[in-house]
């Protein structure tokens, strides 16, 4: 017989214990399953990706990128370039114009050939002028190139009068113009032109020289 205050428990009262118990071996089971299957995906994976991109050769890391040095542009203007070479040395400030220059106050220049009305027309004004050039402020060099460049482009645009501004000298040391008697003998030197005068007063004057090209050729 039992005692009172002891506890029995019977083989039924387990049963929910037991259930219980087979539930979490079942979950348990179906998570290790789980867990398997997406290991074996990943792996396969990797496989495929590997077989799909062939051997691969590890990069070695720096902290600067490496680039190739990148070719220079084409330079459209490089004939530009060579032309303006070509007019300083056919211009040379040696060259002695005082034998060519007529002798008249203002130092008028005209080609042979070329009568003495030409300059006259030019000095009153006969031809109009259709472009300029202005030398102030321009280094020797500087003005030459420049000189040559426009004489050559204004005959080919087929232009026949011109002004060039050489300046008066005013603000040079000793007052003396630098640049006058050096454009005289350059264009002289220019084939495109067939004569110059001095400006009138309206035009610059003794600053300026007014200069008579040739006609293009058709």
């Amino acid at each position: 017989m039992s005692q009172p205050g002891e506890r029995f428990f019977s083989l039924a009262s387990l049963g929910p214990l037991a259930r219980h118990l087979r539930e979490q071996q079942a979950l348990l089971a179906a998570q290790e399953q789980a867990a398997r299957e997406a290991a074996a995906r990943r792996e396969a994976e990797r496989h495929l990706f590997a077989h799909s991109v062939g051997a691969v050769t590890a990069l070695r890391w720096t902290n600067r990128a490496q680039h190739e040095p990148a070719l220079p542009e084409p330079l459209p203007m490089q004939h530009w370039l060579d032309e303006a070479r070509v007019l300083v040395e056919a211009m040379s400030d040696e060259f002695d114009v005082s034998t060519l220059l007529d002798t008249d106050d203002q130092l008028s220049f005209r080609r042979p050939g070329i009568g003495a009305d030409v300059t006259a027309r030019l000095r009153a004004g006969h031809w109009s002028i259709q472009r300029q050039l202005d030398l102030h402020g321009l280094r020797v060099h500087e003005a030459r190139e420049a000189l040559g460049e426009f004489i050559r482009h204004a005959h080919k645009a087929g232009l026949r009068c011109v002004r060039v501004v050489h300046g008066k000298g005013l603000g040079s040391p000793g007052k003396a113009p630098v640049l006058k008697g050096r454009v005289q003998r350059w264009l002289v030197q220019k084939s495109e032109v067939l004569a110059f005068v001095q400006a009138r007063p309206a035009d610059g004057g003794a600053g300026a020289l007014v200069v008579l090209l040739q006609r293009v050729e058709s």
